[in-house]
């Protein structure tokens, strides 16, 4: 089973859109992701995740419930 996590854009890096990049954050960790699969991102946007590369942009609200599954996850989980 694959899994793709939700995170939020903070910073882009390069212009040609099958290079760029973006710090993106979950939670309190940020990674460097690829954004070769959604060039229309932008600092702020919240993008789904999967294998380091943005596979689509996600509306706040749907990203806001995603991660509060996922939370209510871990909380079974411990």
């Amino acid at each position: 089973m694959c899994l793709a996590i939700p995170g939020q854009v903070q910073a882009i890096t390069g212009d040609d859109p099958l290079t760029r990049t973006a710090e993106v954050a979950f939670g309190g960790i940020v990674k460097r992701i690829a954004l070769a699969f959604t060039p229309d991102a932008r600092i702020g946007d919240y993008v789904l995740v999967h294998a380091g590369i943005a596979i689509a942009i996600l509306d706040p609200g749907e990203a806001a419930r995603t991660l509060a599954g996922l939370q209510g996850l871990e909380v079974e989980g411990e």
